[in-house]
């Protein structure tokens, strides 16, 4: 298994432990106390620009486009997809050090079922490659199961698209 991979998978089980008890505030500095309250962004590599800019968009993301970076928006939540002009650079150190496309595995929550989110797809020419599945979710501590659908983005990442709803 790739280093990244257990990397991943070991602050994946750290979450998932630290989610079964109430999480106490991290001391920040002289400011006094915080606490973690959720993922703001990620950000990946991306090797085929203008694909995938037109994919998100076709998938309903609101994208904004800078000479560096692409990003994705969903409600407070996105992902910086890095241009190639930027992660092939050598001194670019603010990246995993090792990630070259594809190297993202998403989970996106879809508000309806699983008949629309198909629709939803299928409109977009959106390839399912495996699904429906039932799946454990992130919701309640990762203690609610929800249907999921997974296909593959223009770089090849994995997009998982998870609804709670089972009808």
């Amino acid at each position: 298994m790739s280093s990244r991979r257990v990397f991943i998978k070991g602050i994946i089980g750290a979450g998932a432990a630290a989610a079964t008890r109430p999480m106490a505030p991290l001391a920040i500095g002289a400011q006094g106390r915080g606490r973690l309250t959720g993922l703001d962004h990620v950000a990946v590599p991306m090797r085929n620009t203008e694909a995938m800019v037109a994919f998100y968009r076709t998938l309903g993301f609101q994208v904004r486009e800078s000479a560096a970076i692409c990003s994705v928006h969903m409600g407070d939540h996105k992902i910086n997809f890095h241009r190639p002009s930027l992660w092939q650079r050598k001194t670019f150190s603010l990246r995993a050090s090792g990630a070259t496309p594809p190297c993202g595995d998403f989970c996106f929550v879809w508000e309806g079922n699983v008949s629309s989110l198909r629709a939803m797809l299928d409109r977009v020419d959106a390839a399912v490659i495996e699904g429906p599945v039932d799946r454990p979710g992130a919701r309640a501590g990762g203690t609610v199961g929800g249907t999921s659908l997974y296909v593959r983005d223009p770089d090849q990442n994995l997009l998982e698209f998870i609804t709670y709803e089972r009808a």
